[in-house]
């Protein structure tokens, strides 16, 4: 196979180019001959199949081709100061989607958010969208806020409005009017979900607890050991806080993972008790910042005075009464 090295030669062979013959993109060449320079059109030199009516004795001195971008498989964007590469197969699987016609069709509630000073996303686009959902829909206007909401006010004010908005349309469970008279007391009360699901009230926080799918529950919520071992955890990285602010110890960060399981009191040789099963509780503490051993040291030992952790370990009066409705 002849591949030229030239314009020249590629005109001369009627080179392959571009997915097709040179001659289709061919606009005209200057050649030079015997009688001096001419200019040519396509059709005035004879392609054929690898070949052109060019004698011996000719040159191409200069050429023009009418020649188009190819399509890029990949472009960069520039979205909300944030660097994107968005390939072609990204659009053409956009493209084949008919976004407004499923948006007609989601048969659910819709609540839509955009901001009039949007540089990113025209209000036409929300409009669009709003104006093709069925009811029940919302529009929520977030006059000054950016694409990202990168304003910490503004984020939040979204989060609260999703939470109230959704409530209407979601089947969670709603707070009953009944609100215990002392705010630290912590309220349990079924849901009627699932075989376990429990609404949990301390004052003005409300969550769920359950039980694993394997075990009959729903999942929807951190099991009753998992909340006692959240409790231990969080106790824990408090005191160490504090207890760090007051000796200005360069704590940066506490993490603690806590693990429960049941063993056998014979392994167990620090323990009084020696026979039966004994609940083991696994924690252990990451401490990052710039700290001696002697500092590590001391706040491994302030771990274990936290209240909670002081209540594990002591005896506890616990008194069931039945309370009225």
């Amino acid at each position: 196979v002849n591949i030229p090295g030239t314009v020249g030669g590629a005109v001369r062979m009627n080179a392959n180019a571009y997915g097709g013959e040179l001659a289709r993109v061919l606009e005209w060449v200057d050649v030079v001959g015997a009688g001096g320079t001419r200019r040519r059109t396509p059709d005035e030199l004879g392609f054929a199949y690898r070949r052109s009516s060019l004698r011996s004795g000719e040159v191409v001195a200069r050429a023009s081709f009418a020649l188009a971008p190819a399509a890029s498989k990949e472009v960069k964007a520039t979205l909300a100061g944030r660097r994107f590469h968005i390939s072609r197969a990204f659009v053409n699987d956009l493209a084949e989607h008919k976004l407004l016609a499923r948006i007609a069709d989601l048969r659910k509630a819709l609540l839509v958010f955009h901001s009039p000073t949007d540089e990113v996303v025209g209000i036409e686009n929300a409009s669009r969208i709003f104006a093709a959902a069925k009811h029940p829909k919302s529009f929520v206007s977030l006059a000054g806020a950016d694409h990202l909401l990168s304003r910490r006010s503004d984020a939040a004010y979204v989060a609260n409005v999703v939470h109230a908005w959704a409530e209407r349309y979601l089947d969670v469970p709603q707070a009953t009017a009944e609100m215990p008279h002392d705010a630290k007391t912590v309220v349990v009360r079924e849901t009627g979900q699932g075989r376990f699901q429990q609404e949990i009230t301390v004052g003005v926080h409300r969550f769920l607890a359950d039980e694993p799918v394997e075990v009959g529950g729903l999942d929807s919520g951190p099991g009753p050991y998992d909340l006692l071992l959240a409790g231990l955890g969080a106790c824990t990285a408090m005191t160490l806080r504090l207890y760090a602010e007051r000796k200005a110890l360069p704590l940066e960060r506490v993490t603690v993972e806590l693990a429960h399981s049941r063993i056998h009191a014979a392994d167990c040789e620090d323990c009084e008790t020696k026979e039966g099963m004994l609940d083991r509780i696994e924690r252990a503490i990451t401490l990052r910042g710039a700290l001696d051993a002697e500092q590590r040291r001391r706040l491994l030992e302030i771990a274990d005075k936290c209240p909670v952790h002081r209540t594990l370990k002591s005896e506890i009066n616990i008194r069931t009464v039945e309370q009225p409705e």
